[in-house]
């Protein structure tokens, strides 16, 4: 009773510091966005390296709370041949929310701030849409089938208006983010997808593809990130209140140039047959090693 009540007031007093600590950085992210406005190549740059001080700055502070109020031990190995300096694709599984603020506080100065690619439309969401910007979150637009069917001229022009969107990676290093299962895992869904990996759901090539084809001559490394709770997959709740005792964090780096050498992938995935075949059976495989990981940690979690 005692416990669960002081584990309320840790929750709570956690929670209000990360919101004042959002409200803090959200604010010079904001007033910055808004001189990035200014179309003057060298000028957007520098804004650019101070947009991602500050959300660096924010994901340090948050990780100071998790600190001094959830205490989770993350245990992480594969880290040592990272660097804030090159260009990364990552993945990883996903089962929680909780894994969004586990990813970013074990790369947080280790790699360039996590981007997500963003549907063309979410740059209208107000406030967010603007700081997403400001932040060079990719946007990318996607054409449906039916679409393209009726205006087969537009065929590729939405991949092209994306590396456009993009070439400012070329002269700075991003991380690009990527749930390849492209939702949180339960036991429904599992059940629902007759997934054939125990403990992961299918991967999903597409998404991962996308970035491939419009930044695969600017990312030099995948970074393939497989999360375990050893205890069980806990929710924010958990995490905040200092339920969450250990978290095991496994890295391994693939060099994308590898990738493409071996012909798992190449620039026509999305026009051949063959190569989607080839790259959604590389995906399994890794998902295949994955998942035998997971098995691994739970079975020794299990044994102590």
């Amino acid at each position: 009773m005692i416990r669960n009540f002081f584990s309320h007031i840790v929750g709570t007093i956690s929670v209000l510091l990360y919101f004042i600590n959002t409200v803090l950085w959200a604010t010079p992210i904001l007033v910055f966005s808004i001189f990035k406005l200014i179309p003057f190549e060298p000028w957007r740059k520098l804004i650019s390296y101070l947009l991602d001080a500050c959300a660096t700055a924010w994901i340090s502070f948050n990780n100071l709370n998790q600190k001094i109020f959830s205490r989770t031990q993350i245990d992480v190995t594969g880290l040592d041949a990272l660097t804030p300096k090159d260009w990364y694709l990552v993945i990883a599984n996903h089962q929680s929310w909780v894994d969004i603020l586990v990813l970013q506080r074990i790369f947080n100065r280790k790699i360039p701030f996590l981007k997500f690619f963003l549907k063309k439309e979410l740059i209208y969401v107000p406030i967010l849409g603007l700081a997403w910007w400001a932040l060079d979150f990719p946007f990318m637009r996607r054409y449906s089938k039916s679409y393209l069917a009726k205006n087969p001229h537009m065929k590729g022009k939405d991949m092209e208006t994306t590396k456009k969107a993009c070439e400012k990676f070329r002269f700075k290093p991003v991380s690009i983010m990527n749930f390849v299962e492209g939702t949180r895992f339960t036991e429904e869904k599992h059940n629902r997808q007759n997934s054939p990996f125990s403990h992961l759901l299918k991967p999903k090539a597409g998404g991962v593809a996308f970035v491939l084809s419009t930044m695969g001559t600017q990312l030099h490394k995948l970074i393939d990130v497989t999360i375990v709770y050893p205890a069980g997959i806990p929710s924010y709740w958990d995490f905040v209140s200092g339920k969450v005792k250990n978290i095991r964090v496994n890295i391994q780096v693939t060099a994308i140039k590898e990738i493409m050498e071996n012909g798992y992938f190449s620039d026509d995935y999305f026009d051949n047959p063959q190569v989607r075949t080839r790259f959604q059976g590389w995906l399994n495989n890794q998902w295949q090693q994955k998942n035998q990981l997971l098995a691994l940690q739970k079975t020794t979690q299990k044994s102590l």
